[in-house]
């Protein structure tokens, strides 16, 4: 039977091991890293900076001590390259990949910039990866995998023809992963991540994601933007969700549990317009005035599908998977955050 969160968490302070994070600098994998140093772990980092600042990293070292910092050792280099790969994966145990150009929308507007990061780099990562016998390799797969399929919950073993460019890369990720397993006896889990939000995610820039940029928009007194009727629903999942799946995926001692797809989310589906009121009624307790703030509502945007919801139970059974925060305390806690840091716009 898979292990529990907190069985893992004691099992990885007692035998540390030496772990690559990929995209170390950005939402996801500066979480990543700060749990993994607070659990005693070595860990190797890799980014490019191309999207994002050090900001994030700076943050992780203010939160885990200069004494924790100390077991990271960070690499600026590129998935692109496979020769930068080749370079952080030797002596590591386990490879968390997170590297990737995320965004629908810039997909759609740069998709050759997408599969350069996408495909050539995830293949570069597995290459190096096989080649330096790491035992383990977990990576970010997406929801997006499951394109024009209307069925829900979304299930692992159905999906639908891609609606953007982004799909694309993250299936053939998929791909390439059950191929390298089947030609290399190489396994590599795939973790469908649903709308991952938390602390840390950058509001700016043309592809924020929609909570930080609700945050921001509040606090700077909108305006804020709804593409759509806002009855388009997805299945938001807390970061602390995603680093549980992390964790469960890269340790898992059953065989069974190896080198599949899971959906990551917290299996809860919400309407982008209850999500707004969420995000206003938990700003409006600091700055009254934004209650008063209403969404202008703009036609859909390309590639978005209308509804997405997970269904969890295979995480939940082959990992243990079992998510702790729903959208609800998630906003809660990513509100904090963006209350104290938030220094509005220039």
């Amino acid at each position: 039977m898979a292990q529990s969160l907190s069985q893992l968490k004691e099992q990885l302070r007692a035998t540390p091991q030496r772990w690559l994070i990929t995209g170390v600098a950005g939402f996801i994998g500066s979480h990543l890293l700060e749990t993994l140093l607070n659990l005693g772990q070595e860990v190797v980092g890799l980014d490019n900076f191309s999207t994002i600042d050090g900001n994030n990293l700076s943050h992780v070292k203010m939160a885990v001590g200069e004494e924790r910092w100390r077991r990271f050792v960070f690499v600026e280099g590129d998935i692109r390259h496979l020769d930068d790969c080749r370079r952080v994966c030797q002596s590591v145990d386990i490879v968390l990949h997170q590297a990737a150009l995320g965004s629908v929308p810039r997909s759609i507007e740069n998709p050759l910039a997408t599969h350069e990061s996408n495909i050539d780099g995830f293949l570069n990562m597995l290459i190096a990866a096989k080649d330096a016998g790491i035992s383990r390799f977990v990576y970010a797969a997406s929801s997006s995998t499951y394109g024009d399929h209307p069925g829900l919950p979304k299930v692992e073993s159905v999906i639908g023809r891609p609606l953007s460019p982004y799909a694309v890369t993250k299936y053939v990720n998929e791909l390439y992963a059950n191929v390298f397993d089947r030609s290399y006896h190489f396994k590599a889990t795939g973790l469908r991540y649903f709308n991952v939000f938390g602390p840390r995610q950058n509001p700016a820039g043309a592809y924020a994601a929609v909570i930080p940029k609700w945050f921001a928009g509040l606090l700077d007194g909108g305006p804020i933007h709804i593409n759509g009727d806002g009855e388009t629903s997805r299945d938001f999942c807390f970061i602390e969700n995603v680093i549980q799946a992390n964790l469960l995926a890269a340790t898992t001692d059953n065989p069974a549990a190896q080198g599949e797809i899971y959906n990551v989310a917290f299996g809860q589906s919400t309407s982008l317009n209850r999500l707004f009121e969420m995000i206003r009624t938990l700003v409006a307790r600091v700055h009254p005035h934004c209650q008063d703030i209403t969404p202008i509502y703009r036609p859909f945007r390309p590639g978005d599908v209308r509804h997405s919801l997970a269904s969890i139970e295979k995480a939940q059974s082959l990992l243990n998977y079992a998510p702790e925060f729903d959208v609800q305390q998630g906003l809660a806690i990513a509100a904090d955050w963006y209350l104290q840091t938030h220094r509005g716009t220039p």
